[in-house]
């Protein structure tokens, strides 16, 4: 019995050291691969030279204050990972599908566990190419073309396709049995948004949805295109818990829900009818551990931060206080970025606390914030 209690008090404090958010406030930053926002700088460069530049973003995430990194593994229908499912990314050696020498994922995980940095896996669900033109062999979307739309550019494979799900939900479970994560997350791409080719509520799915109709689907589409996106994140967030128990399952949403919720924002977007996303259901069924809306603009004017904050934590809009950890842009002053700090641990409720920095590039170029976030974190800890 005494050796049970052992091995259970053993595998809750493995779980605290795997993921730092279970055990003090979230402190993140996003590391983007797509177009080589942060990783790796350019692409083709060497193993080792890749190896160099995610040991020094690590160390200066770590100097920062910060405790996770949000690492995107996923950017295109690809992985920057040796993956049997997907191919190699292009963002890596320039070459869809091409090798490039090592396990940069693996490396992140190492250095990260140096440094005291959970690693997180970030997913891009949908998006199955930036430039349609290229695509590797392997690529899902080169093995099942039928899956994929065309918007504009870009691929995009279409939501309403039981096959896509099912590919993502493997996607994440392969991750997560191979790889000590602290968990998975997504971003707010979902249903792509609204540009000059792709006009405000449509998607190229009339085929989908007039199967869906067929098989006896009574939902009108929009909430058909909600319902497609919901189930998804329903089966990540139970194959994240099932392939590596006390690893979370989270979701970078647009950080207005609808113009005027609340009533003194306004937005030229509505996420709820033109991405297909609803954050208030997903909290309300409970199928996201966490969510990080991105609360891109100052603490004034008509998209206030603490305004956005305090309605993302309210018992209205969060009735099982799933926590909430805004993400913030690194583009205002650093002592606008340290308001914005401030308030994050005024407003509640407050669960469990903390941030994310989008992106992890302005911590590294000495721009003040890592002072500020550095401060932050000794006054939170």
């Amino acid at each position: 019995m005494i050796r049970g209690w052992i091995f259970l008090a053993l595998l809750f404090f493995g779980a605290l050291v795997a993921n730092p958010s279970h055990a003090e406030e979230l402190r993140a930053a996003w590391v983007a691969s797509v177009f080589n926002l942060n990783f790796p700088s350019r692409p083709g460069l060497s193993a080792a030279a890749q190896r160099g530049e995610i040991a020094r973003l690590v160390n200066g995430a770590a100097d920062a204050g910060l405790n996770a990194l949000f690492v995107q593994v996923r950017p295109e229908g690809d992985a920057l990972y040796p993956s049997s499912l997907e191919p190699w990314s292009r963002f890596l050696t320039g070459r869809p599908g091409g090798d490039p020498g090592f396990d940069p994922l693996a490396t992140f995980i190492a250095e990260g566990k140096r440094r005291g940095i959970a690693i997180h896996a970030w997913l891009n669900p949908y998006r199955a190419s930036t430039n349609a033109a290229s695509l590797a062999p392997g690529h899902f979307a080169s093995k099942q073309p039928g899956l994929a739309r065309r918007v504009g550019r870009q691929l995009w494979f279409d939501p309403g396709e039981l096959a896509v799900r099912a590919q993502v939900v493997r996607v994440a479970e392969d991750l997560c049995r191979r790889y000590p994560l602290a968990g998975i997350v997504l971003d707010d791409y979902f249903y792509p948004y609204p540009n000059t080719g792709l006009p405000r509520g449509t998607f190229p799915d009339d085929a989908t949805y007039a199967r869906y109709q067929a098989g006896g689907g009574t939902l009108a589409r929009a909430d058909w295109r909600r319902e497609n996106v919901h189930l998804l994140l329903r089966d990540l967030q139970r194959v994240v818990h099932a392939a590596r128990p006390g690893a979370t399952f989270g979701v970078s949403p647009f950080g207005i829900y609808r113009p005027r919720v609340p009533a003194t924002v306004e937005a030229q977007l509505d996420q709820f009818a033109e991405l297909y996303a609803d954050p208030v259901r997903w909290m309300r069924e409970g199928v996201v551990d966490w969510l990080s809306p991105q609360l891109y603009w100052p603490d004034a004017g008509p998209q206030s931060f603490s305004a956005l904050l305090r309605w993302w934590r309210s018992p209205e809009a969060n009735p099982r206080g799933v926590p909430i950890y805004p993400s913030l842009a690194l583009k205002y002053s650093p002592a606008e970025i340290e308001r914005q700090l401030a308030l994050e641990q005024s407003i509640g409720p407050r669960p469990a606390g903390g941030w994310a920095a989008w992106s992890v590039g302005p911590l590294l170029k000495g721009a003040g914030y890592s002072a500020v976030t550095a401060r932050r974190a000794r006054a939170g800890q």
